[in-house]
């Protein structure tokens, strides 16, 4: 709607004036030698007027200024809609990061209620053995003493279940009935090069700040067009009636040129400041591209290290699950205490808790990365929703036309959004 205002700053404005006026005189006489003054008997005029005029005014020569606002404006409606791409794929990544986290939370739930059952089961077995002399009292505290442990793992695990779900509706906008498994992780870059090259070229920020540095540029021109004069017409046509009830009409053509030959240094003052945020916009350009960057190789990095870490988790596990079942074994045949089984029981627990926790770092990274190269949109994950097309709002304003059919549809839009 700004880009809209500023074309209609170049087209013709009409309007229309109507106004009534009332004049009265009287006519006096003084005399020469007295000096007195009288009204001369009769000698009083009334004359009232009623006029209805018709006003076009519109700039001809504005020596740029006209055409460098439209551009500025274009530009500057170019970076709010990669604004609106940012916000899009943050919003995706939340819900991603919400889902994803859900889903481990439940896992490790999961996890640590089994582990309740299995150290109950322990328990069990010392207090039979320890009816039996097999082991001592101290074999039973360690066990109660690690299922009272494990239940408060439990219960936090249940917790951070509960906070996982309140991110979730945040994210989502409902509480989830169950979750469906991940799908196949998206396609991102051959590698790290690739991925900051896709980046500075689709990154939203990227193209904000490119929009946002040449809109000042057109600032600067805009400012010295300040310094140029400009041409406008005036077209008048009137209508008046008087007291006499005789019409008279008129018309009026005007070219006015207008120059500001010293304006106490505004003008110079306004080509320095945009100048100064000229330097700026560009200066945050640069620096836009940095972090981008930055942030691409962030979530590479988080990738590897999710994968390494899956790969040493799966010989954690294979490791832990063969220690614990030996050590089962040997306690069985006394060669082992009860202190040692529950020991490998959760150094088990532990190497699966760990390999659940990369494979959701890898998940949510492998997204992250999707983000940092400005890919993780509706469009390009092919979601088949619904979008809005800011593109056919603006081709719908852009000639500043005096009513929009989208227009009045987004705004029933608001207003039922609003109810």
């Amino acid at each position: 709607e700004d880009l809209a205002t500023a074309v209609g700053t170049l087209l013709p404005v009409l309007s229309f004036q109507a106004s009534t006026s009332t004049t009265a005189q009287t006519i006096t006489q003084t005399n020469p030698f007295t000096g007195t003054t009288r009204i001369l008997s009769g000698q009083y005029v009334n004359q009232t007027a009623d006029t209805l005029s018709l006003v076009a005014t519109m700039n001809v020569i504005d020596f740029g200024r006209g055409k460098a606002n439209i551009a500025l404006k274009n530009e500057l409606v170019q970076a709010s809609q990669q604004s609106l791409v940012n916000i899009e794929q943050q919003v995706l990544l939340s819900a991603v990061q919400a889902y994803v986290n859900l889903g481990l939370q439940a896992e490790l739930v999961a996890a640590q209620e089994s582990n309740v059952r299995l150290i109950t089961q322990d328990l069990r077995a010392a207090k039979d053995r320890f009816d039996v002399g097999e082991v001592t009292k101290t074999d039973v505290a360690l066990a109660e003493a690690q299922l009272a442990s494990a239940n408060a793992a439990l219960a936090s695990a249940q917790g951070n279940y509960n906070v996982a779900r309140e991110s979730y509706l945040a994210a989502i906008g409902h509480y989830p009935d169950s979750l469906a498994g991940l799908p196949h992780l998206p396609g991102t870059a051959k590698n790290l090069a690739a991925a900051r090259e896709i980046a500075l070229k689709t990154h939203p920020l990227v193209l904000q700040a490119q929009h946002q540095a040449k809109a000042t540029d057109l600032g600067v021109d805009l400012a010295r067009a300040q310094m140029r004069p400009m041409i406008s017409a005036n077209a008048t046509l009137r209508d008046s009636i008087t007291n006499s009830n005789l019409p008279i009409d008129a018309g009026q053509l005007s070219l006015t040129l207008n120059q500001t030959i010293y304006s106490g240094g505004q003008l110079s003052s306004g080509i320095r400041r945009a100048i100064a945020q000229q330097q700026a916009a560009h200066a945050a350009l640069l620096q836009t591209g940095v972090q981008v960057s930055q942030a691409v190789g962030n979530a590479w990095s988080n990738i590897l290290v999710a994968n390494a870490s899956i790969i040493a988790g799966d010989e954690q596990i294979r490791a832990a699950q063969a220690a614990y079942d030996g050590v089962k074994q040997e306690a069985q045949l006394g060669s082992r205490t009860t202190l040692d089984v529950l020991n490998a029981e959760q150094t088990l627990l532990q190497a699966k808790a760990a390999r659940l926790q990369a494979a959701a770092n890898l998940y949510t990274s492998d997204y992250t990365l999707l983000s940092a190269m400005g890919l993780l949109t509706a469009n390009h994950l092919h979601l088949g929703i619904p979008t809005f097309d800011a593109s056919a709002y603006l081709n719908a304003v852009k000639n500043a036309p005096a009513t929009s059919e989208r227009g009045a549809r987004l705004d029933r839009i608001l207003k039922s959004l609003g109810k």
